[in-house]
């Protein structure tokens, strides 16, 4: 069973997105705080939700004034790809780097770190990351510093998860290795939440 994308009709109008709005950036704030997953200082992998995605389209309806049909299929175009599909994470990858030079310098070296990502649930192999499936966002002198991310997992990896196995996340780039043995609890429950 895949999970539900969003549709035109579950979206709320612009005046219900103004009363509901406090709240539901509320719930967005802990959510992202939730399933962010950081890698040292400077990697952040945002594990997308249907929740974060929902919020990021209200976001941009109201932000931008769309009320036209086809502003808000194309929002939902856009954001719809990153709404986990019931068998797999779905991840925005960020390399964050606030001085400009050491961000040029790092993203020159960490060329094709978004392939080397992944995922490891207990007793099951790695899982590498699909990289950026809408687009390229690399050159050949550098990556970008946002990147985003599918994890597709096994019946046996989800079956795992749901019994209470851990999950590792990391990166074995030469010039960031990097990894999170475990994950906090909140983080995995709502990750396995994620899983049909």
């Amino acid at each position: 069973m895949e999970m539900s994308k969003i549709s035109r009709e579950s979206l709320m109008t612009l005046e219900a997105y103004h009363k509901a709005r406090p709240e539901m950036r509320k719930q967005a704030i802990e959510e992202r705080r939730k399933r962010s997953v950081r890698l040292g200082e400077h990697l952040n992998l945002l594990f997308e939700s249907e929740l974060l995605m929902r919020y990021q389209i209200q976001e941009m309806l109201r932000v931008e004034k769309i009320f036209d049909e086809e502003g808000i299929q194309d929002e939902l175009g856009a954001y719809n790809p990153l709404v986990p599909d019931g068998s797999n994470f779905k991840a925005t990858m960020m390399l964050e780097y606030p001085n400009e030079a050491e961000r040029r310098l790092a993203l020159a070296k960490l060329l094709g770190i978004e392939h080397k990502m992944f995922i490891q649930v207990e007793g099951q192999p790695r899982v590498y990351a699909i990289a950026n499936e809408d687009l390229d966002r690399t050159t050949a002198d550098k990556t970008s510093s946002v990147h985003f991310m599918r994890f597709e997992l096994t019946p046996e990896m989800k079956k795992s998860l749901k019994a209470g196995a851990q999950m590792m996340v990391g990166c074995d780039h030469k010039e960031y290795p990097m990894h999170v043995e475990t994950l906090p609890d909140d983080t995995l429950a709502s990750l396995v939440n994620d899983l049909t």
